[in-house]
């Protein structure tokens, strides 16, 4: 890469950088080399700040976020983290920038003071006013009690981004013990129907990174593990709604619902998912359904969650059920 003395600039990652300082484009354009030999495995021995989400973040990584912000003071969060994501690279699978993800990357730096965000020009509001704001939707709760042969036609409906949405989250909400939340990553959300009427709901999301029977049963290493997660789909919500008494629907929704979900995830992200998992309430239900819909008990929980300040389980021990999505699924994620 050749930079002119006058005057002082180069395209960095796709933007032109110009500086009155030549040392500190030449800090650029050198964090721009040692990415290219990390990328060839090349160690260049950086210091780790930490990690975020399998992400190494390195001192230079942190003066390159600092300098692009003194370049653009008044830029908001969102638009820095675009920016960063181009200089990086950092795309998801389906050529979108993980922004929301570096956002937060940026927050945690924010936080342990390694670098200074501008204010914030937007603040969430506090996820219970958010859950009382939810609109609602009516829906006909007449019973609906029949065979499975004699309901009719059955539609899926992939609702994420469309009007149907609100539906899916208020019935989820108003019926479902864990109420809603908002899925974590990549998410899916469906709208079982027969006819016009509601009978189920599905949210699916990415899945935990560290869960230890799914990782033992898969037999992948910590770094395969890291890169292919996002092949495994998580399936956090699933509901029949409490007007509908059709015996052995939830097994038969289950059974479709997995062999149409790699193609609806392709659709939507770019890849396909391979695994699936989800995890019971002992004291709530069996997971005969699942069970009944060739899912496998892969073991049980810690019972400490993803944040749990000791190794001490906070919370009831769960069985972890999967369910392979294509024969190939230990090859295709790098398993034993």
């Amino acid at each position: 890469m050749v930079v002119t003395r006058q005057p002082h600039r180069a395209h960095l990652c796709g933007e032109e950088w110009q500086t009155d300082e030549p040392n500190q484009l030449n800090r650029h354009l050198t964090t721009d080399l040692l990415r290219s030999m990390q990328r060839s495995g090349i160690n260049v021995g950086m210091e780790t700040v930490f990690t975020f989400r399998g992400r190494r973040v390195t001192k230079t990584d942190v003066e390159l976020i600092r300098e692009l912000i003194a370049s653009k003071p008044q830029a908001s969060r969102r638009a820095l983290s675009i920016k960063l994501c181009q200089a990086w690279g950092w795309m998801q699978a389906n050529g979108t920038y993980r922004d929301a993800v570096c956002r937060s990357l940026l927050l945690e730096l924010h936080r342990a003071g390694q670098i200074e965000l501008p204010p914030a020009r937007w603040v969430a509001s506090h996820p219970a006013a958010r859950r009382r704001a939810r609109a609602v939707v009516e829906a006909d709760s007449s019973p609906i009690r029949c065979r499975l042969s004699e309901l009719g036609p059955v539609r899926f409906l992939q609702v994420r981004r469309t009007d149907e949405e609100a539906l899916v989250e208020h019935l989820i909400e108003s019926h479902h013990y864990l109420g809603y939340s908002r899925p974590v990553g990549e998410a899916l959300k469906f709208l079982v129907v027969a006819g016009e009427r509601p009978l189920a709901c599905f949210v699916w999301s990415s899945a935990p990174r560290h869960l230890g029977p799914r990782d033992r049963f898969i037999g992948w290493s910590a770094d395969l593990r890291r890169r292919n997660i996002r092949f495994v789909a998580y399936n956090s919500r699933f509901l029949i709604l409490p007007w509908v008494e059709v015996p052995n629907l939830a097994s038969h929704l289950l059974g479709r619902m997995t062999r149409m979900l790699p193609e609806q995830w392709q659709l939507v992200y770019g890849h396909p998912v391979w695994y699936a998992e989800t995890f019971v309430d002992p004291s709530r239900f069996r997971g005969t359904c699942y069970r009944a819909a060739s899912w496998v008990d892969l073991g049980y929980t810690t019972g400490r969650g993803k944040d749990a300040p000791t190794m001490k389980p906070t919370r009831p021990k769960k069985p972890v059920l999967g369910l392979a999505l294509d024969r190939r699924f230990r090859s295709l994620l790098g398993g034993a």
